[in-house]
């Protein structure tokens, strides 16, 4: 394999480009890419650009081990029914609409039959092909059992969607934020926080590291055992390289309320960007209460402004916990997570301890259990008009929904020759 042929960005993702680009090539065969291994690992930014030229050992160390599946869309729309939104619909975010789908274990060879979700990137939304190849690189090649898997992708001319493994109880703000449901107990929010801690330590450990940089209970998914995997890795940007002390972004990019400081002032971005992200989570399990909540007093809309300097006082801490505990939670354990939450939140970032830090102390607290009763607690609000409240809301969301999904669809389900992302 000699090291002066050469390659381009097309040929790594071939079906995003348009046939005039590769017209006089073989039309590729949609199969998955299985690369060579190599200790290397294939930055975004190598790739971001799509005149940039990269060697064969370049690309074959990029994907490490990866082995994703390029699919179709006709693929996909067997897998999701069609991309039904009364009956695979599962919410949406930034980057769009997500789906269920199960893969039959005769739609490829090579695939197992699976439950999925594929998540369809929104052509008016606020993210675009740079995020979607940010999760194509960023999760082909990284492997952890507190990541979420991405199975493959499809990139048929303007589509650009992503197949993940299926985490079947969604995500840490939903399980947390959600009424009339279970409240989540002590132990396992505790072991919640310890899986994301985990994902984390392992992207900054990496030899090259990684700052996921939209961290956030959101982007905190769980199977059915409640086991976290970070997902949505569009935002995520390689470390500083060599003696650097930082990454400078041109745009701030993340969630208010859980954005570093330091971040927001000078747009240098480094891992304890990330550790103070962290910090504002574990005070969403401690407290239940939102990073940011415009229904509450002024003064308790901002979750850390409100109970940041209270996590310095034992005596106040239990004032701040979730009412919905009960009380049933360890007295020492609630004590080491509110002081690992305020280092965590520390104004100085070199202050803030390192993720492999965070996960030792989380895996101290997880063994103090002070006899902790293992039930649930279940939560009715006192107000008649809170439930209409939510109901309005419900209906308002579902409403929205149903007018993007109308469109996603049309255009999905039938195909389109728009030339937005022709190259």
């Amino acid at each position: 394999m000699g090291s002066s042929k050469k390659i381009t960005l097309s040929s790594f993702l071939p079906c995003c480009f348009t046939p005039k680009e590769s017209e006089s090539k073989p039309k590729p065969e949609q199969k998955r890419v299985v690369p060579s291994s190599s200790p290397q690992r294939l930055s975004i930014l190598d790739l971001s650009n799509p005149g940039s030229e990269l060697s064969i050992s370049d690309l074959s160390s990029s994907l490490i081990g990866s082995n994703l599946h390029v699919f179709t869309l006709d693929e996909l729309r067997v897998i999701t029914n069609n991309f039904s939104y009364s009956g695979n619909f599962i919410g949406e975010g930034g980057f769009g609409a997500v789906y269920k789908g199960f893969i039959h274990h005769k739609l490829r060879a090579g695939l197992r039959a699976q439950n999925v979700a594929v998540k369809v990137l929104d052509l008016e939304g606020s993210q675009g092909h740079k995020e979607w190849l940010a999760e194509v690189i960023f999760l082909g090649q990284l492997r952890h059992p507190h990541l979420v898997k991405l199975i493959g992708y499809c990139c048929e001319k303007e589509q650009r969607v992503l197949v993940y493994e299926y985490m079947a109880r969604g995500n840490l703000d939903n399980q947390l934020f959600r009424r009339y449901s279970i409240a989540l107990p002590w132990l396992k929010r505790m072991k919640i926080a310890l899986g994301a801690a985990k994902g984390l330590s392992f992207l900054h450990e990496e030899n090259k590291p990684v700052i996921f940089r939209d961290f956030k209970a959101a982007n905190v998914l769980l199977d059915s055992d409640f086991k976290a995997k970070l997902s949505d890795f569009g935002f995520a940007r390689d470390g500083p390289d060599g003696d650097k002390s930082h990454v400078t972004t041109e745009h701030i990019l993340g969630t208010k309320g859980y954005v570093a400081p330091e971040y927001v002032m000078t747009g240098h971005l480094t891992t304890m960007s990330d550790v103070y992200s962290f910090g504002v989570v574990l005070l969403e399990l401690l407290t239940g209460r939102r990073s940011m909540d415009k229904n509450r007093p002024r003064r308790e809309q901002s979750l850390v402004e409100w109970a940041r300097h209270l996590l310095r006082n034992p005596r106040k801490i239990d004032l701040i916990m979730d009412p919905r505990l009960d009380g049933e939670y360890s007295g020492q354990g609630v004590r080491v997570a509110a002081t690992l939450a305020y280092q965590c939140l520390s104004h100085q970032p070199k202050s803030r301890p390192k993720m492999s830090a965070v996960v030792k102390t989380l895996e101290s607290i997880l063994e103090m259990k002070d006899d902790i009763p293992t039930k649930f607690v279940y939560v009715v609000p006192k107000e008649e008009h809170k439930r209409d409240r939510v109901n309005q809301v419900k209906d308002h969301k579902e409403n929205g929904n149903r007018l993007r999904h109308n469109a996603l669809h049309k255009r999905i389900s039938n195909g389109s020759d728009s030339p937005r992302y022709q190259r």
